[in-house]
């Protein structure tokens, strides 16, 4: 019998390797064959073998999940479990948001300015994701080119990108060429939104790069709503700038 599992955490082809040597060490398995862009593994098997036996074989960087592609309307979907396992996941993301959103308020909470508080943001927004890429750049990298359209076109932008993020936050927060700056950032986020919106369109289930591999993250619509707020951040700005 032949089953297939979607298997996140997996971030370059050391990972692929590793969950295929779990997998094909459990008994019952007959083969086993790991799809990294698609995170998905397909076992071939002689006898059932239960999701808990299969992911006691896997490190704790990994999750393994039963793929259902004849799920239809009647199915039964355990959809408050999911969503609470969701937002205990994404926890950090809002944390940092959250920490991110009130130091820009503060800075700005004695001579308010919108303008101000945006640049602050953008900044500091900056700062921190490119601090937990650096954590693991090799990582991130490899991560990253599973959605990003230009990272998979141009492997070593990935290597680049925390570079550039750190790069853009100095100069938001330096007030320097910041014209330049709101470019640059519609132009990376909106090529890595368009990635993000496609593999969410996908039904894909990876991890999100952004902040790096320490922090795991799904790929999830949280993703896609923080680099739109970048996005309209910038272009609001640009248009506030040259009006």
């Amino acid at each position: 019998m032949t089953h297939v599992y979607t298997v996140t955490g997996m971030t370059c082809s050391g990972c692929k390797a590793s969950v295929e040597k779990a997998i094909q060490s459990i008994d019952s398995v007959t083969n086993v064959s790991v799809n990294l862009e698609q995170s998905e593994a397909v076992v071939n098997m002689t006898n059932h073998i239960s999701i808990k036996k299969l992911q006691d074989a896997l490190s704790d960087k990994f999750q393994i999940f039963e793929t259902n592609t004849s799920k239809n309307l009647f199915d039964t979907i355990d959809i408050p479990e999911n969503n609470s396992s969701q937002l205990r996941q994404l926890f950090p993301l809002f944390l940092i948001f959250g920490y991110i959103t009130t130091i820009a308020i503060l800075l700005n909470i004695r001579a308010w300015e919108t303008s101000n508080f945006m640049l602050d943001f953008m900044g500091l927004f900056y700062f921190v994701f490119s601090f937990f890429k650096f954590l693991d750049l090799k990582g991130f990298s490899e991560s990253f080119k599973m959605y990003d359209p230009l990272a998979k076109v141009v492997p070593k932008y990935g290597v680049v990108y925390p570079f550039i993020e750190l790069g853009l936050g100095l100069l938001f927060i330096t007030r320097v060429q910041i014209p330049l700056a709101l470019i640059i950032t519609i132009i990376i986020l909106g090529i890595t939104t368009f990635g993000v919106t496609k593999t969410l369109l996908d039904k894909k289930s990876i991890q999100c790069a952004c902040l790096g591999t320490t922090l795991k993250l799904p790929m999830t619509k949280a993703t896609f709503i923080e680099n739109t707020i970048m996005i309209i951040m910038a272009v609001w700005m640009l248009i506030k700038i040259y009006n």
